[in-house]
Formats: C-alpha cells, structure tokens, sequence
C-alpha cells in the first residue's frame, strides 16, 4: 500500500471520528478535572454552600462580597500543604484567588458529603 493511500485512510477516520465526537458529544455537560486542584474545587461548587457566622463578618469588615466566593472556587488555588484533606467527616481546604485582584484574599471552606461551608475569609499578607 502506498504512503498516499495510508494517509487518506488515517484521514477518513480521524474525520469520521472527529464528526462522532462532535455530533454525539457535543450537547453533554462533560468536563476534565483530572488535576487534585480542579477536582476540590469542581467538588465545592457542586455541593450546597453555606456561611457561617465568622465569614459573614468578614464579607462586612473586609468590603467584600459574596460573588468573590463564586469567582475563587472557579479559578482558586487550593492550598494542599495548609489544607487538612485527611480529616474526618469533613475537610478543610484553603483556598486562595488566582487572578490579580483576588490573590491576596484566602477562603477556609469545610467541604462535606453535600455541603461545603465557608468557614473564614482571610487577607493575606
């Protein structure tokens, strides 16, 4: 068989797997958390969020807002080494803003079966 043929056959079904893919995949809610920091934080955001009493005054005495909590935990660093991710039934993870005007600010968020709480928020320095 000829290197030209080989490659219009490579081609064919690369093309007939890509239109698959597309045409059959491409309605779902798929995503790729493969890394230990987009699977805490895709599991956070899925639980129900609550507050407790600490945090609240901290959105008022800090001036902020509890849409930040929503933007940190879709783009946050979570902070392995300071977060205690063997405790039981809960774990608690550290989580700080990754963009310019949230890097300084670090959520501690209780993450359980099917609610994650957000303990404190926290300047840091």
């Amino acid at each position: 068989m000829k290197l030209i043929h080989r490659f219009a056959y490579f081609g064919f079904g690369l093309t007939l797997g890509v239109i698959f893919l597309v045409f059959f995949l491409s309605g779902k809610k798929t995503s790729c958390s493969y890394f230990p920091n987009a699977r805490v934080l895709k599991n956070i955001r899925a639980n129900k969020w609550t507050f407790s009493e600490e945090a609240l005054r901290s959105f008022e005495n800090k001036d902020v807002d509890t849409s930040v909590v929503s933007r940190i935990l879709q783009n946050g660093d979570v902070d392995f080494g300071q977060s205690e991710t063997q405790r039981e039934p809960c774990r608690i993870y550290y989580i700080s803003g990754a963009s310019q005007e949230l890097k300084n600010l670090e959520l501690q968020v209780e993450n359980c079966d099917s609610t994650a709480t957000i303990m404190d928020v926290k300047l840091k320095k």
